[in-house]
């Protein structure tokens, strides 16, 4: 895998992401030698396909009237787990 660092990236920004568009494998960026952040090509990027949903027991709790602690209505949701 390439590595940059972000004074590298920084003075050459639109030639390291043309390069990184092109590529088939991510660019590492480093700041001191620690890897901060990651340029990559689209077309290597997977969106987690995951929805986020409202969980069954919560709904119910939150169409329960009252309620006002927090800390019960988690437990009541967590039950027993």
């Amino acid at each position: 895998m390439a590595t940059i660092t972000i004074k590298q990236l920084h003075a050459k920004t639109g030639e390291e992401v043309r390069k990184a568009g092109k590529s088939r494998k991510p660019v590492a960026i480093t700041d001191h030698g620690k890897l901060v952040a990651m340029l990559a090509a689209p077309h290597l990027y997977r969106s987690p396909g995951r929805r986020r949903v409202l969980l069954p027991e919560y709904a119910a709790l939150l169409a329960k009237a009252g309620g006002n602690d927090l800390l019960d209505d988690l437990d009541a949701v967590r039950g027993d787990r």
